[in-house]
């Protein structure tokens, strides 16, 4: 009789619970504490080992920008991954890719948004925001089909966003990162103009969109300064927002820089870029100047590994060996917080069918 009138009182608080708790849906992750520091990584079975150096001095939830083609599509593959970062604390930052034809990435089909959109869903996110980035910098003719198209661009983004927004609230919509130092010219279109074209295609996008993706790189060579300043520099970000607030946008939005950093001549590359130690004192400065903006929620330098000549200059591991280099020691010891996201409303009240003899 006892436990029956216990189990009568949970079921009872657990229904009160449920009406009482608020729908579902994103919340802005700088309102609650966040480890801004995080890292890209192109290879999925790196995650195991991005925890030291982006939750590394007392830091929590530190993020992991990482990329899904859509030939790699596939729960069975990418569950263990999630459920990895669940354990090592660690907010993914899925950009959605197409594939590769011909050397370039082709365009994703508008009603390929639902099959995203059902692999997307089944996977175990580790907190309740569920970030998705919207492809990649199609400024770039290459990177959209070998065309140059923000009209296109603007209708993919739109039907993508209503699917996922259709099947959970908790997807954070970002849009591509876009290169800000790419001319106008048949390959490529300055990200402003394609801005304004995408806005004139959709005004709507700027309701949607639920933060800023930068691609905050210190150009030219991507060797520039830590303390320059406007676009084509790491305070880029900065001149995206006063374009979209030209454009018409009134919402606060969280800044995602998910790709960032310095060419360096590390592994045989060329002499002419900055040495490891040049790009070490760099993050210092730029740990304690740039990414102190307080609109920043996630930092993503590229790239964690790069095992091939491709992006070598980009890596923080050495060729083979896999040995650090000094900027990955500098920027493990930048002082992080102790992130405090929130994870999925479920595991509140599972905690109270875990200990119904409190009630």
């Amino acid at each position: 009789m006892r436990n029956t009138m216990h189990q009568m009182k949970l079921f009872l608080l657990l229904f009160i619970f449920l009406l009482a708790r608020p729908a579902i849906a994103i919340y802005d992750p700088l309102s609650v504490p966040n480890n801004k520091y995080g890292i890209h990584v192109a290879d999925p079975n790196d995650i195991s080992k991005v925890k030291d150096l982006v939750n590394s001095t007392q830091g929590d939830w530190g993020y992991v920008t990482l990329v899904i083609p859509d030939n790699e599509r596939r729960v069975d593959v990418w569950q263990p991954v999630f459920e990895r970062m669940k354990r090592d604390h660690l907010i993914p930052i899925v950009r959605l890719a197409t594939h590769v034809e011909g050397g370039v990435w082709i365009k994703p089909s508008l009603t390929d948004a639902h099959v995203w959109v059902n692999f997307l869903k089944e996977l175990p996110w580790p907190t309740k925001n569920r970030y998705i980035i919207l492809f990649n910098e199609p400024n770039h003719a290459k990177e959209w089909g070998g065309t140059v198209s923000p009209h296109e661009y603007a209708d993919v983004f739109m039907a993508y966003a209503n699917a996922l927004r259709q099947a959970s609230e908790d997807f954070f919509i970002l849009p591509a990162g876009l290169d800000a130092s790419a001319p106008n010219g048949r390959d490529t279109m300055d990200e402003e103009l394609f801005l304004r074209w995408m806005i004139i295609q959709q005004p709507d996008i700027l309701n949607v969109m639920d933060g800023l993706t930068s691609h905050s790189y210190p150009n030219p060579g991507f060797s520039g300064s830590p303390y320059a300043q406007g676009r084509g520099t790491l305070r880029t970000y900065e001149w995206e927002l006063k374009v979209l607030a030209d454009l018409g946008s009134t919402k606060r939005l969280p800044i995602f820089i998910t790709e960032t950093g310095w060419a360096h001549n590390g592994n045989a590359g060329k002499q002419t870029r900055l040495s490891p130690d040049d790009v070490s004192q760099y993050v210092e400065i730029a740990s304690k100047t740039v990414w102190n903006n307080p609109q920043i929620a996630a930092v993503t330098p590229f790239l964690f590994s790069y095992q091939d000549g491709l992006f070598a200059m980009f890596s923080w591991l050495r060729l083979t060996t896999r040995e650090p280099y000094s900027f990955y020691r500098s920027y493990q010891h930048i002082a992080k917080m102790k992130g405090e996201p929130l994870t999925y409303p479920t595991n509140d009240y599972l905690a109270l069918i875990a200990h119904p003899l409190n009630l």
